[in-house]
């Protein structure tokens, strides 16, 4: 078959989004990567008091609600297309009394529904998984009208991960493979992720000014601090993958269990080592 036949929609998120052990992953994985870029925020940027941030569809809101406890005095919003999940996120919010994070049902593929000039900051981090690669530019566009003129747009994604597992090495490579089968790569030849080269052109095409960016990397080695929370997202994340690898065509549920099983025991390993790379670019609206 051709990589036609395997298109996924321009929103489509690679694993069941609404799943219970995908929203309690996604919780973990946005503590992961905030320690791995080293803050909520880059160096320089400041949120005032009385502005309002956006998230783009980030699940169950664990980067809103970080910011929403750090910064009480600003309005963070959350929109994801799953209703599920920002119920879920909802429910977070309620119980750790954060009055001034919301949540709305949104596609990030369509025009968002937020007047121009709206927010001081919008905020979208691994998105690659949930969005084309045909999808972005008019995200960004439309990123830009509800940025408020000297607000800023900043875009944070990663690249495939490196490490001394064969088996999560073919993992790795069926995975990046298959998202450039369902159009969710930038990769020419499918053998890497390809979307951290880009963002900074996305935000220059759309006339962005000061754009810098900050290269981050996450080592989950064995006696390493993010060791253990980093193999056990990796032990969820390959289960939840495994429909949509199946889908695309890229392994048969033989080879991927054997695949699975090898991982778990050499992640196991006193000499494994891993390492996972991301890259966080942002830039300001004119004007101001």
């Amino acid at each position: 078959m051709s990589p036609g036949d395997f298109s996924l929609p321009a929103n489509g998120y690679v694993i069941d989004g609404e799943s219970g052990a995908e929203l309690a992953r996604l919780l973990g994985q946005d503590h992961l990567l905030t320690a791995c870029l080293g803050d909520l925020l880059p160096k320089g940027i400041r949120l005032a008091k009385g502005k309002a941030v956006l998230d783009l569809a980030c699940g169950p809101g664990g980067w809103v609600l970080a910011v929403a406890r750090r910064y009480p005095e600003i309005q963070v919003i959350d929109l994801d297309l799953s209703r599920k999940t920002i119920e879920y996120a909802r429910s977070l919010a309620r119980v750790q009394g954060l009055e001034n994070a919301a949540f709305v049902v949104m596609d990030v593929t369509q025009p968002l529904d937020f007047p121009d000039d709206s927010f001081a900051l919008v905020n979208g981090r691994l998105l690659m998984s949930c969005l084309s690669s045909e999808a972005w530019s008019s995200l960004v566009r439309e990123c830009l009208r509800v940025t408020r003129p000297g607000g800023i747009i900043r875009l944070t994604d990663c690249e495939r991960g490196l490490s001394t597992s064969p088996a999560l090495e073919e993992l790795t490579a069926l995975a990046t493979l298959a998202l450039k089968m369902a159009g969710h790569s930038f990769s020419p030849d499918g053998r890497t992720v390809g979307i951290t080269p880009v963002l900074g052109r996305l935000l220059r095409e759309v006339g962005c000014e000061q754009i810098r960016q900050r290269a981050s990397v996450l080592d989950y080695s064995v006696d390493t601090p993010l060791y253990g929370p980093m193999v056990q997202n990796a032990h969820v994340a390959w289960f939840l993958l495994k429909p949509f690898l199946l889908k695309m065509g890229v392994v048969t549920p033989e080879r991927f269990e054997e695949l699975y099983r090898q991982m778990q025991m050499e992640l196991l390993a006193d000499d494994f080592c891993a390492l996972w790379f991301y890259l966080s670019v942002w830039g300001r609206k004119p004007g101001r």
